[in-house]
C-alpha cells in the first residue's frame, strides 16, 4: 500500500443515479425532521463527504440536533460520520467543536447499554487524534471491568490500538492487560488480550503462557490458535526455546478443533525434525483428512503430507504410515483418491508392498460391486495403474495381482480394460515364470470380452505367448468358438432364409382384431420385433464384430493364426497334423475374406485389411524360415525394445526428481551450528504465518521475481498519451481467478477535476466486480484507482474503457478520455501437465474445437523451434526425448497443458526442414491445437502466431 493512500475501514455502496441534495435542505432535515428523515439526511451527508464534499456548515447542526438522540441507527451512523469527517483545521489543529463530540463519546462509554459501549470502543480503534482520545482514557480503562464480555473484548482492542499508535496515553497497557488476562474467564476476551501481549510485550505473553502451559488443552480453540502462533514466532526467533514449548504443541495435536490440530502439526514440523515429531504430525494430518467432510480441506492437508514426503529424512517416517494413508481411499472424491494413491505409491517399500497390494485388490473388487457411477470407472483405472506400477517395481507381487485384474478384461468400461491389458502385456513379457498363468487366465476370460479393442489386444497376447501344443490348440478352439459356424456367408444366408419362412407363412393368414381389457381395438401382428435382437444376442463375439464391419480385428486374427500355425508346425512332427492345422487357419482367413467382400456386413472390408489377410495366407502357404523369424521373433523384440525404453525414461524422470529433492552441500560450504547462530541469522527462514497471510491477500512472491526483467514494470500498461489532460497507466496483477488493475490517474491540467470516474468494460470471459468510485483531483494531483476483474475461463480477454470528469467552474458537458485496451495474457492461466498416450488420444478424439496454425518462422532448426514453442506456450512435450533425437528432416510431437480452471489443451506439432531450399531455409509445417472450448483453442493459436515470429535466441 502506498503512503498516498488513506486507510479505509468502512465501505458504503453509493447509488450514482440520484441527484446530490443541497446543503440547505440537509440542514433543514437535520434540524426539524423526525428520526426517520434525520437518519436519511445523515446517510446523504456521509455519502457526500466520502465523495469529497467538505460540508463544514453542517458539523454544529449535527452536534446540536442529532448527537443527543438515543436512536440506535443514528448512533451507528454517527460513528461512521465521526470517522470520516475532517476533525482538524487546515493548519492541523483540532476543531473546537470536537470537545463537544468528545464529551458525547465519554457518555456513550458509560452508557448502560452494552452494545453502545462496545460499538463506541470499536470506533475508538479507528481514531487517529491523540487529543480526542486523552480525555476518554479513564472511561476506556473502566470498560475492562464491565460485566458483559462484548464490552470487555472491545475495550482490550481499543487499548491495544491506542497503545500501538500513542504509547504515551497508556504506557502501562501491557501490565494492565496482563493482570486482566490472569483474572479473565471469557475465551474471546482472553484471546484478544493474549493477542495484544504477543504484539506489544512478548515476554509478558510468555510469562502468562508458562503459568498455564498445562491447562492449554482446556482453553477455547480461538485462544489455542493464538498460542500456537506465539510458540511458532518465539521458536522461530529464538531456537533455544524449542524444548520449553514442544510438549505444549504435542498436546495441542489432541485438540478438539481441526484448525488447531492443523496449525499445531504444521508448527511441530518446523520446530523439530525428530522422527517421533514427524510421525505425530503426519498422523494428525491423516486423521484430519479422514474426519473432515470438506474435500477442499482434504486436498490442502494431503498437499501438506506430500510436502513432508519431499524431505528425504521425513520420507522414511512416512513409509511406516502408508497403511494409515490408504484409509483416505474411503473418501468418494476422485481427486482426493488420485493424490492418495500417488502418495502411497511414492512411499511404498519392500516392507509394506504386500499390505498395499492386498488393500488395492480389495478396493478393485469393491468397485465391481458398486452401482455404476461416472467416477467408479475412473477410480478403477487409477487402482489398475497403481497395481501396475507396484508390480513393475516389485515383481514378486505380480503373481497375486494378475488373476484379480484379468477378470476386468471382460469389463464393459473399455478404458479400465485397456489399462489391464497394457499391464498384462508388460507382465507377460517381463516375467517368464508368469506366462503359463497369464495364458491360462486369458483363455478363461477370452470368450467374455465385450470390446473389440480389448479383443484385438488379447488375440495378440495369445498369438505371441502360446508356446505349447495344448495352448495353441486351445487358442484355435476359442477362435472357432468365437467365430461360430463356418463358412460364415453361407451359414448367415441359411439362417436368414430359415427365419424368413415362418414369417411368410404367418403373414398369409388373416389379421385378427382383438378387444383389450380397456375396450379398445388392437391388431395382432405376426412380425415380432424381438427376433432380430435375439439373433444378435446369440451371435458369438468375433462374428458380431465382423458383421458390424470391424475388419481390423480380422487382420489381427489373421496375424495371430499365422503365428500359432507356424509355431505348431515347428512343435509337431506329423505332417498330417501340421497340414490339418494350417488348412484350418487358412480356411478361417478365407471365410473372413469372403464375408468382407459380400453384402452381409454393415461396412465392407477395407483394402488394407484385405492385403494383410492375403499376406498371411501367402505366408502360411509358403512357410519360409524368414517369415517364421519375422512373425515369431521380431514382433516380440519390438515390444521388448519399447518396454525397456519406457522403463529407462521412467528411471530418468525419477532420478531427476530425487536430484531435485536431495540438497547437495558443496565441500567448502560453511557448517551451520544451531547453538552458535545469532538471532538475526535465523531470519533467513521464512515465517509460515507471514507467508500464509500474504497468500490469502494474493501477494505471494513468485520465484521468477528474482529476475530483474520480471519486475513489476513489465506489467505496466500505458492507457493514455502524455499530452492528454488526464494521464493514466495500469499495473495488471493476475492472481489466479481474478485480476487487480491498479490504475494511476494524473491530472495534468491547472483545473480541479470533479467526479473523475474510471469506466471499464470487458470482452471475453471477464467480469468487472465493482464500479470504481469517482474522485476529485486537485490541479496536478494524482490518485490510484483499483478495479477487480473476475476471470471465468482461459481466454484472451480485453479490458477497455475511458475516464470521464467535470472541470470545476466550467459550464461545458462532461469530458472524456478514451483509454487504450488492456490485453490479458492467456499464459497467466496455463500450466504444463502430463497425461498418458491413451488419455491424449481419447481427448484428441473427443475435443471438438480445432485450430490449425501454419508455421511461419525464421528459426532454422527443428528442435530449436519446438523448444521455442514450449517456452512461449507453457506446454509440456509428451513425446519422449529419444523419439525426438537424431535428425531426419521432419519432426512430430504431442504437447499438453492444463489451465487453472481444469481445461485441457492439446497440440500436435508436425514440422519439417525443406532440404531442397538449402541449410538456411526456415522450418515449415503445421501446429494443430485441440480444446474443449472455442476460446481456449483460438487464444492458444493466437499466442503461437504471435510468438513464433520472434527470432531464436
Amino acid at each position: 500500500m502506498t503512503a498516498a493512500e488513506n486507510v479505509c475501514y468502512t465501505l458504503i455502496n453509493v447509488p450514482m443515479d440520484s441527484e446530490p441534495p443541497s446543503e440547505i435542505s440537509l440542514k433543514n432535515d437535520l434540524e426539524k425532521g423526525d428520526v426517520k428523515s434525520k437518519t436519511e439526511a445523515l446517510k446523504k451527508v456521509i455519502i457526500m463527504i466520502l465523495n469529497g464534499e467538505k460540508l463544514p456548515g453542517l458539523l454544529m447542526t449535527i452536534i446540536r440536533f442529532v448527537l443527543p438522540l438515543q436512536d440506535h441507527t443514528i448512533k451507528k451512523l454517527l460513528l461512521v460520520f465521526w470517522e470520516i469527517v475532517p476533525k482538524t483545521t487546515p493548519d492541523g489543529r483540532l476543531l473546537h467543536e470536537m470537545i463537544l463530540v468528545c464529551d458525547a463519546y465519554r457518555k456513550d462509554l458509560q452508557h448502560p447499554n452494552e452494545f453502545i459501549r462496545g460499538s463506541t470502543l470499536r470506533f475508538l480503534c479507528k481514531l487517529k487524534e491523540a487529543e480526542l482520545l486523552e480525555p476518554l482514557m479513564p472511561a476506556i480503562r473502566a470498560c475492562l471491568e464491565h460485566r458483559h464480555s462484548y464490552v470487555r473484548r472491545n475495550a482490550v482492542l481499543a487499548i491495544y490500538t491506542i497503545y500501538r499508535n500513542f504509547e504515551h496515553l497508556i504506557p502501562d497497557a501491557p501490565e494492565l492487560i496482563h493482570d486482566f488476562l490472569v483474572n479473565e474467564k471469557d475465551a474471546s476476551c482472553k484471546r484478544n488480550a493474549f493477542m495484544m501481549l504477543i504484539h506489544a510485550d512478548q515476554d509478558r505473553a510468555l510469562d502468562y503462557l508458562s503459568t498455564c502451559i498445562d491447562q492449554v488443552q482446556t482453553f477455547g480453540d480461538i485462544l489455542q490458535l493464538v498460542i500456537v502462533e506465539l510458540i511458532y514466532k518465539v521458536c522461530h526467533a529464538n531456537p533455544s526455546e524449542r524444548a520449553r514449548f514442544i510438549r505444549c504443541i504435542y498436546n495441542l495435536l489432541q485438540s478438539s478443533s481441526p484448525a488447531v490440530k492443523y496449525e499445531a502439526a504444521g508448527t511441530l514440523v518446523t520446530l523439530s525434525s525428530a522422527p517421533t515429531a514427524i510421525k505425530a504430525a503426519a498422523q494428525c494430518y491423516i486423521d484430519l483428512i479422514i474426519k473432515e467432510s470438506d474435500n477442499n480441506v482434504k486436498l490442502i492437508v494431503l498437499d501438506r503430507l506430500i510436502e513432508l514426503k519431499e524431505h528425504p529424512a521425513h520420507e522414511r517416517v512416512l513409509q511406516d504410515l502408508v497403511m494409515d494413508i490408504l484409509r483416505v481411499l474411503s473418501t468418494p472424491d476422485l481427486e482426493v483418491r488420485k493424490k492418495t494413491l500417488q502418495l502411497a505409491l511414492d512411499l511404498v517399500s519392500s516392507r509394506n508392498v504386500e499390505e498395499l497390494v492386498i488393500v488395492l485388490k480389495k478396493e478393485v473388487i469393491k468397485t465391481n460391486n458398486v452401482s455404476e457411477h461416472e467416477d467408479t470407472d475412473k477410480y478403477r483405472q487409477l487402482l489398475v495403474r497403481t497395481l501396475h506400477s507396484c508390480s513393475v517395481r516389485f515383481p514378486d507381487m505380480a503373481a497375486n495381482v494378475i488373476p484379480v485384474l484379468m477378470e476386468f478384461l471382460s469389463d464393459s468400461n473399455e478404458a479400465a480394460a485397456a489399462d489391464v491389458l497394457e499391464f498384462v502385456r508388460e507382465a507377460i513379457q517381463r516375467f517368464d515364470n508368469l506366462r503359463m498363468l497369464i495364458v491360462e487366465k486369458m483363455l478363461e476370460v477370452f470368450h467374455a470380452i465385450k470390446s473389440v479393442k480389448i479383443y484385438r489386444g488379447a488375440l495378440w497376447i495369445l498369438g505371441e505367448y502360446c508356446s505349447t501344443k495344448e495352448d495353441i490348440q486351445s487358442v484355435m478352439t476359442e477362435v472357432r468358438r468365437s467365430l461360430g459356424e463356418i463358412p460364415i456367408v453361407e451359414s448367415e444366408i441359411k439362417k436368414e432364409a430359415g427365419e424368413l419362412k415362418p414369417e411368410e407363412e404367418i403373414t398369409v393368414g388373416p389379421v385378427q382384431k382383438l378387444v383389450t381389457e380397456m375396450g379398445t381395438y388392437a391388431t395382432q401382428s405376426a412380425l415380432s420385433s424381438s427376433r432380430p435382437t435375439k439373433k444378435e444376442e446369440e451371435r458369438p463375439p468375433l462374428r458380431g464384430f465382423l458383421l458390424d464391419g470391424d475388419f481390423f480385428v480380422a487382420a489381427s486374427l489373421a496375424t495371430t493364426l499365422t503365428k500359432i500355425a507356424l509355431r505348431y508346425v515347428a512343435l509337431v512332427q506329423e505332417k498330417k497334423k501340421q497340414n490339418s492345422f494350417v488348412a484350418e487357419a487358412m480356411l478361417l482367413m478365407a471365410t473372413i475374406l469372403h464375408l468382407g467382400k459380400s453384402s452381409l456386413p454393415k461396412k465392407p472390408i477395407t483394402d488394407d485389411d484385405v492385403d494383410r489377410i492375403s499376406l498371411c495366407l501367402k505366408v502360411l502357404s509358403e512357410c519360409s524360415p524368414l517369415m517364421n523369424d519375422i512373425f515369431n521373433k521380431e514382433c516380440r523384440q519390438s515390444l521388448s525394445h519399447m518396454l525397456s525404453a519406457k522403463l529407462e525414461e521412467e528411471k530418468l524422470s525419477q532420478k531427476k526428481e530425487s536430484e531435485k529433492r536431495n540438497v547437495t552441500v558443496q565441500p567448502d560450504d560453511p557448517i551451520s551450528f544451531m547453538q552458535l547462530t545469532a538471532k538475526n541469522e535465523m531470519n533467513c527462514k521464512e515465517d509460515q504465518f507471514q507467508l500464509s497471510l500474504l497468500a490469502a491477500m494474493g501477494n505471494t512472491q513468485r520465484k521468477e521475481a528474482a529476475d530483474p526483467l520480471a519486475s513489476k514494470l513489465n506489467k505496466v500498461t500505458q492507457l493514455t498519451g502524455f499530452s492528454d489532460p488526464v494521464y493514466a497507466e495500469a499495473y495488471v496483477h493476475v492472481n489466479q481467478y481474478d485480476i487487480v488493475l491498479d490504475v494511476l490517474v494524473v491530472n495534468q491540467t491547472s483545473d480541479t477535476l470533479q467526479n473523475c470516474t474510471l469506466e471499464l468494460a470487458t470482452l471475453g470471459d471477464l467480469k468487472l466486480v465493482e464500479k470504481p468510485s469517482p474522485l476529485t483531483l486537485a490541479p496536478h494531483d494524482f490518485a490510484n484507482i483499483k478495479a477487480n476483474v473476475k476471470v471465468a475461463s482461459t481466454e484472451n480477454g480485453i479490458i477497455f474503457g475511458n475516464i470521464v470528469y467535470d472541470v470545476s467552474g466550467a459550464a461545458s458537458d462532461r469530458n472524456c478520455v478514451v483509454l487504450s485496451d488492456i490485453h490479458i495474457d492467456i499464459m497467466d492461466y496455463i500450466q504444463p501437465a502430463t497425461c498418458t498416450d491413451a488419455e491424449f488420444r481419447q481427448m484428441w478424439a473427443e475435443f471438438e474445437w480445432e485450430n490449425k496454425v501454419t508455421v511461419n518462422t525464421n528459426i532454422i532448426d527443428l528442435n530449436d523451434y519446438l523448444q521455442h514453442i514450449l517456452k512461449s506456450t507453457n506446454m509440456k512435450c509428451l513425446t519422449p526425448e529419444k523419439a525426438l533425437s537424431g535428425y531426419c528432416g521432419f519432426m512430430a510431437a504431442n504437447l499438453y497443458a492444463r489451465s487453472i480452471f481444469g481445461e485441457d489443451a492439446l497440440a500436435n506439432v508436425s514440422i519439417e526442414k525443406p532440404i531442397q531450399q538449402g541449410p538456411e531455409a526456415p522450418v515449415t509445417g503445421h501446429i494443430r491445437i485441440r480444446a474443449k472450448s472455442q476460446g481456449m483453442a483460438l487464444s492458444l493459436g493466437d499466442k503461437i502466431n504471435l510468438s513464433q515470429k520472434k527470432t531464436s535466441i
